[in-house]
This record gives C-alpha cells, structure tokens and sequence, in this order.
C-alpha cells in the first residue's frame, strides 16, 4: 500500500460513520468466516438432496402401475407398520405427491419422542402396492448417511437448539457484514471501475479486487439467504411459541377430557378423505397423529399445501377429530410460521426446478470464494501495514479498494 493510500485511508476512518461501519464490518466478518464456510460448503449437496437422495437410495423401486392407478388406504399401510413394530407408537404418515411412495414415522411411544425427537424411525411403502421399500432404524444407529451427515453440520452442528441458535447468531452477523460491507464499498472503491481486477500488481492486490467484485455481484443473493438462514434456525423457538398460544388457546375448551386411547382412533383415511373433500384446492401431505408435541392430543393433524408453485410451499393445518374423525377446523397459521415457511425455499433454492438449483450451486460456491479469500486477505497482511488494513476480511469490499 501506498502513502498516498495509507493516507487516504486514514481521513476516510476519520469520518465517525464511515468508522462505525468499518468496525461493525471488521468484526461481524472475523467473527462468522468460518461458521459460514462451514453452512456454504455443507449446503451445497443440500441443495441438491433430492437427486443425491435419489442416486444413494437404495430401497426398492416402486411397482410399474398403469397410469391413474389409486393410492393404497392408509389404514391398510398404517395396519402393515403395526404388525412389523407391535407395541410401537405411529407418530405420522405422509403421503407423497411427487412419488408414489407413503412413509410411516414410528418410535418407540410419544414420551420416547418428546425426550429425543431422533428416535423415530419410518418406513417406506409403495404407494400403489402397500409394499414395503424400506425400513430405517433411529438417527445415527445404523451410521449417518451422507445427506443427514451434511443436514445436521448445517442446521444445529449435532448441538440441537443450542446449536441452531448459535449458527443463527453467525447468520445474523453474516447479514451485518453484508451491510456494513455496502455502506464502506463506495467511499473505498469509488477511484476504481466497477470490476477492475488489478492482476498485475500483487497477488494479495489481486484477491482483494476479486473479494470485492464477487461479493458485490453475490450481495443480493447473500442478503436472502443469510437472512432466510437466521429465520430457519428460529424453527424450533417459534413453533413453541405457537404451541404455547395459539394452539392451546384453541385446546382450551378440551382440557381435562380424557385422551383418546389408540384403540378408540378414528380412520386416517377416514380424515385424510375428510380433508381433501373439504379442501380441493390443496393438497392434503401428511396425517400426524394425536399427541404429537406439534399438534393435539385430542385432534388427527391434517397438513395441507397449495398446488401451485408458490403455494405449495405454504402449509396449514387442519384438525379432525380424533375419534369421529369429523372436521374440526382449519388452523390460521400465524405470520411468523408464515415468514418460516416462506423463507425455506428461499434458502435451498428448491422451488424452480434443476435450473434455480445450478444458480443456487453457483452462488453458493461464489461465496465460498468470497469468504475464502477475505480470509486470505486477513492473514497475509503484511506487519507493516496490519494496523491499516483491519477491514480486508470478508465478506465483502475493504478499504484496500483505495490502492
């Protein structure tokens, strides 16, 4: 660097806000870098899950069937889970609409569940059939496959909510860096066109010019999904918080009648069918059984989603009761679950086909160059100029931009 730079730099921190921003910029960057290497690097394959599901899944393939052949009932497959897990509690069934396949979700009784929510175990049915495809034990008893592997780094580091909310604090810092690095980009870069690469001077010089022209190119991009990230890992405190009001405020009038026993349930079928001719402009997905930690004791738990593109990513649930298996209500999801289930597709990139996921991939990967390389530019200071250059970390422009 310069005098002249050195210089210039100086009078530019001399500006209170200029100043704040550096700071908020230099910090929040140093702190997050290497958490969010870890988030970028595990979620490429996430993006892409359901192809690398389909290329290591290794359960039977499903029953060649004339086309519009119907769907097994569901107490036919719920019947076939119970005589292979006698005395084991049925937690959901869910009913695929983009394969023929139905899973059964089981674990060992509510309370087991509640205490550790791994301890489920599912098993795949052929849709058309009532075949099983394939059984899985608990989370991490038969080993962890690659995608669960890459799931649990990128969701909570096998910390649980701990962990969730911790990496939701480094997306949150992530954002801050986005932003303070937006407001020092201009003063810094404003004697450079925009993307000018100085590849003649040194390395150093050079990763600083490809710093700043990939993180401007990806800001907004980055913007959304660390935003929709801090979101995301807000999951579990926020269902309990609709847990904790909405949903008991709605069981008030129930509390102190007796739960139903298992022997006195209603058909799944029964209220699956229920549901869909009540709402035909949704899609019924899932029917999760009464006592689950995110429903009802006393309530099927119908879940349902648009059929557009849009709206297939919004789902609302819809109780039926129990034992008559008579439609209960419709539940207005709050704007805060709303927000949540809004903010997924955004983050995967999973709502427009392979095309939106290559553009996801390749964003995905810029940022890893960004983070990688403001890295880099923290670490190869020079001693002379250390003291200067504290805001050439990541993730986006730093003053050296005025060389």
């Amino acid at each position: 660097m310069t005098a002249q730079a050195i210089s210039r730099e100086r009078r530019y921190e001399r500006k209170p806000a200029l100043r704040r921003w550096l700071f908020v910029h230099k910090w929040s960057s140093l702190i997050c870098t290497l958490f969010l290497l870890l988030i970028c690097i595990t979620g490429l394959p996430l993006v892409l899950r359901d192809e690398i599901d389909g290329l290591l899944d290794d359960a039977l393939p499903y029953a060649q069937v004339a086309e519009g052949t119907p769907n097994v009932n569901l107490d036919r497959v719920v019947e076939a889970a119970r005589k292979l897990y006698p005395g084991e509690t049925i937690l959901s069934v869910f009913v695929d609409d983009d394969e023929p396949k139905i899973m059964v979700f089981m674990a060992s009784s509510w309370e087991a569940f509640r205490a550790n929510r791994r301890s489920l175990h599912s098993i795949r049915f052929d849709a058309h059939t009532g075949d099983v495809l394939k059984q899985t034990k608990p989370f991490g008893e038969d080993g962890l496959t690659f995608l669960q592997l890459m799931l649990s780094l990128h969701r909570d580091m096998f910390a649980g909510l701990a962990g969730e909310l911790f990496l939701g604090a480094m997306a949150l810092l992530f954002v801050a860096a986005i932003v303070s690095g937006i407001a020092i980009y201009g003063p810094f870069m404003r004697k450079l066109d925009f993307g000018t690469v100085r590849a003649a001077r040194s390395p150093r010089l050079k990763w600083l010019d490809l710093h700043n022209l990939l993180g401007v190119v990806t800001v907004g991009w980055a913007l959304v999904v660390g935003t929709t990230g801090v979101i995301n890992e807000l999951s579990t405190p926020l269902f309990a918080l609709w847990q904790q009001t909405d949903v008991r405020a709605m069981l008030a009038p129930l509390q102190g009648k007796p739960v139903p026993h298992t022997s006195e349930l209603s058909s799944p079928q029964a209220a699956y069918d229920t549901v869909k001719a009540a709402f035909p402009d949704m899609t019924a997905t899932s029917v999760v059984y009464p006592g689950s930690p995110f429903g009802s004791p006393f309530h099927y738990v119908v879940w349902t989603k648009g059929k557009e593109p849009l709206t297939s990513r919004l789902f609302s649930p819809v109780l039926v009761d129990a034992r008559s298996g008579a439609l209960v209500s419709a539940v207005t999801m709050p704007w805060y679950l709303r927000a949540l289930e809004l903010s997924r597709p955004l983050h995967f990139g999973d709502y427009g086909g392979m095309p939106l996921k290559i553009i996801w991939v390749v964003l995905d990967l810029v940022t890893i160059v960004v983070l990688g390389s403001g890295l880099y530019l923290w670490l190869a200071r020079s001693p002379a100029t250390r003291p200067e250059r504290t805001v050439a970390a990541m993730p986006l422009p730093s003053p050296e931009g005025a060389e």
